[in-house]
């Protein structure tokens, strides 16, 4: 078996089977970007590389993929974060003319390349924990143009770093100030414009939605729901943040790939998204950051057999986390997330979260050759430090 480059010395966490896939002695071999063979050492065939890798028994996870973040943005918040300090709740903030809107002012003053330089450093942390894959949400425009420009500059992100990035139209994250006191209309825009022309244009993934009284009603969501999927497109929903809309059900009801948050989510919605698939992304950062007290049903997805993914949810207002691996550990520590299931909900479950399980999330053959190759003794080490990056190497298609 010929190939450019194998790994060698390595113990594995394929992401396969029932649990994470352990492999004691493996191998990683990659031509073309695409794993070629993986497994154990002493099942390998012989394989002739043009380079081999030595790995001295460090550990090989798949590539990490943050499923959820709002990278994209202008301005920051952190006004708002010495009012919530000092009592304000999130939504006396948006009421106030503070939350999204105050980032949608900062994100249409800024141009498509000020966008892409002040995100570059959020990604490039992500990256240099091991990320390889992740989403990234427009939702600071509310115009059909200033959602493009923020599409755009996610796409070029993308170009400019070995990272794979999908894109997704958030376009019903708030109402636009143009249509205060205007759901309806603005809804509109969103359903009969911005996701059409966006889509044609090539520059949208997915279509998400913020179903919350602060947001929208899950009436509005149907519509944008029903536009994604006239255009094609697949949906994902934040729902039962902040209190319980049903907006899971709905997002079920459409085959949604994930529904986010869930601090607020019930029986009917869990057996909802068991019954379509639909992945549970939790985001430990933004419980942490606006210290919610109602915690997700992690137990009761668990049982049901809801697949979890989390994610750092990288946004101005409510979670400027760019560490993959602190999510973890705030998974673990305040959702009470066991390794294994951190480390899934960072891999296979988050891959599936983006439609991409055909694509990336865990060690097999066929699938792109995104690796993290880490400096850890067992990998509960990946969970349980803070503010430590053991990471060694990371792999992007191969390189």
């Amino acid at each position: 078996m010929h190939c450019d480059t194998v790994w060698t010395g390595a113990r594995l966490l394929t992401m396969t089977g029932e649990d994470v896939g352990l492999v004691e002695d493996g191998i990683v071999a990659a031509t073309d970007g695409r794993i070629t063979h993986v497994g154990p050492r002493t099942e390998a065939p012989a394989i002739h590389a043009r380079e081999t890798v030595a790995c001295d028994g460090r550990w090989i996870t798949p590539g990490l993929i943050d499923c959820h973040t709002h990278l994209v943005h202008g301005g920051d918040r952190a006004h708002e974060f010495e009012l919530r300090l000092r009592g304000a709740s999130y939504e006396d903030i948006a009421r106030a003319g503070g939350g999204i809107l105050s980032t949608v002012k900062a994100t249409r003053q800024a141009t498509e390349a000020e966008l892409v330089a002040s995100a570059l450093p959020r990604l490039e942390a992500l990256m240099a924990e091991g990320v390889t894959t992740l989403e990234i949400k427009s939702g600071y425009g509310l115009t059909v143009e200033d959602e493009g420009r923020m599409l755009r500059a996610a796409r070029q992100l993308g170009e400019r770093r070995p990272v794979r990035v999908c894109t997704t139209l958030l376009g019903a994250h708030a109402t636009a100030p143009e249509y205060a006191g205007d759901a309806d209309g603005y809804i509109a825009l969103v359903a009969d414009r911005m996701i059409p022309d966006l889509a044609r244009e090539g520059w949208v993934d997915a279509v998400d939605a913020f179903c919350e009284g602060i947001g929208f009603s899950p009436e509005q969501v149907r519509r944008v729901f029903e536009a994604a999927t006239a255009a094609g497109l697949p949906v994902k929903l934040h729902a039962e943040q902040l209190s319980n809309l049903h907006g899971a059900e709905l997002a079920a009801g459409f085959k949604a790939l994930s529904a986010d948050h869930l601090e607020y989510l019930d029986d009917a919605g869990i057996a909802a998204m068991a019954r379509a698939g639909t992945v549970a992304t939790l985001l430990p950062g933004a419980y942490y950051f606006v210290r919610e007290t109602q915690l997700p049903p992690v137990e009761a997805l668990r049982a049901a057999g809801v697949p979890m993914a989390i994610a750092t949810d990288c946004n101005p207002g409510t979670s400027p986390l760019t560490s993959i691996l602190l999510t973890m550990n705030m998974a673990a520590t305040l959702f009470r997330l066991t390794v294994s299931e951190c480390l899934l909900g960072v891999t296979r479950h988050a891959a599936r979260a983006l439609g991409l399980a055909h694509e990336t999330g865990t060690l097999e053959i066929g699938k792109s050759c995104d690796l993290a190759i880490w400096d850890v003794e067992r990998p509960a080490e990946l969970v349980y430090r803070m503010g430590f990056n053991p990471l060694h190497t990371r792999v992007w298609r191969g390189k």
